[in-house]
């Protein structure tokens, strides 16, 4: 399992991540008081960056194996349904493992968990991807997580589940023919969730969206104080530690669901642009690093895990800027909770784990493979 111990990091891709995380440390930062959320996120940065490295010594190729990945599924999918008896209830959703020090929120992990089921999956079938069976094969490995994770209800998580399995289907090389059928199958169960599973706050957070002037005094209140918030920030921002929106509380959950609204406030939109430039090249590292797998699986991974950042941050973004409705995600490093945090290390580490033994030039026959061409 681990490879002799050797170490082969992109570095450029480990320190891409810090200026992230370090503008979700300063931003969450109170300077004055209580600085609990500050402290926590220290500590849980300092844990990741060990599960960083130490992920990166492990061969990984035994994640290759169905008899490995099977267990791994129905262990997880136990632990989903652990969360309805003993799992603790946070803002309304029971999302959470109290551990006593620390609470765990396993659905990011089950998201880092679908990637290598879905990886293993169109390894073996990317040349006959065209059968729209398999369509529907793998989107049973993602159904089950997200109808757990919906349960909670963790609206949110539910939604970064599915596009972890659309885009990593259409990467995989989906027939054109099949995407209106993959579209008509989202229609269908977007109209079944609202009538059956969507609960009413849910509801309304998308009401809001359509109507988001509506009721701003309401539901459409933490929308339109972001917003707020990011316009606030002008070119060069009000300065750090001086962002009224969050500072003087108008602005809720700035260290973690609004924290880009927060950090645009203080930052304003030069900072953006570099906290956009250190995510672009985050994801480009990923990438490089994903089209030199030693064989399709570690491919499907570094895409997977690409998918993965971009849901996260697009969503995030989206809602912060009022464009998309309020889901509760957070944005990859930046903002404050340990499960995501670590989840995120962990994910770098093993793609780490997996350039040890990759190709050095990629082949030229797999270009077509994996940009959805037949």
């Amino acid at each position: 399992m681990f490879n002799k111990l050797r170490i082969d990091i992109d570095w450029i891709l480990f320190f891409s991540t810090l200026p992230i995380v370090f503008a979700g440390l300063i931003t969450m930062n109170s300077f004055v008081g209580d600085n609990y959320f500050f402290e926590k996120q220290m500590i849980w940065l300092f844990l990741s960056v060990i599960t960083f490295f130490v992920l990166s010594l492990i061969d990984f190729r035994f994640l290759r194996k169905t008899q490995v990945l099977i267990p791994m599924f129905v262990f997880f999918v136990i632990i989903l349904l652990g969360l309805f008896i003993t799992g603790s209830v946070f803002k309304g959703a029971q999302s959470w493992f109290n551990l006593g020090l620390f609470s765990v929120q396993p659905s990011d992990i089950v998201k880092l968990v679908l990637i290598f089921l879905l990886a293993k999956y169109f390894s073996k079938r990317h040349i006959e991807i065209a059968n729209v069976r398999h369509i529907f094969v793998s989107g049973f490995y993602a159904f089950v997580f997200f109808v757990l994770v919906l349960l909670q209800p963790d609206f949110g998580s539910a939604i970064i589940i599915f596009f972890i399995w659309l885009g990593m289907v259409l990467v995989s090389g989906i027939s054109k023919k099949h995407l209106l059928a993959v579209f008509l199958v989202g229609v269908l169960s977007f109209a079944g969730l609202w009538f059956y599973a969507f609960q009413d706050y849910q509801k309304q957070r998308i009401m809001t969206f359509i109507h988001p002037m509506a009721d701003i005094q309401g539901a459409g209140y933490n929308a339109y104080q972001s917003t707020i918030a990011v316009g606030s920030g002008q070119l060069f921002g009000k300065g750090v530690g001086f962002g009224t929106q969050s500072r003087l509380q108008f602005l809720p959950e700035y260290e973690t669901d609004f924290i880009f609204a927060a950090f645009a406030e203080e930052w304003g939109f030069v900072g953006v642009l570099l906290l956009f430039a250190f995510f672009a090249i985050l994801i480009w590292r990923i990438l490089a690093n994903a089209t030199k797998g030693a064989t399709n699986f570690e491919v499907l991974y570094g895409l997977g895990l690409v998918i993965l950042i971009i849901s996260h941050f697009t969503v995030h973004i989206g809602m912060n800027i009022g464009l998309l409705p309020v889901t509760g995600i957070t944005i990859p490093f930046m903002s404050y909770g340990g499960s995501h945090l670590l989840m995120e290390y962990a994910a770098l580490g093993i793609l780490m784990g997996m350039r040890k033994y990759a190709r050095v030039a990629h082949r030229s026959d797999m270009g077509n493979e994996f940009l959805g061409m037949e």
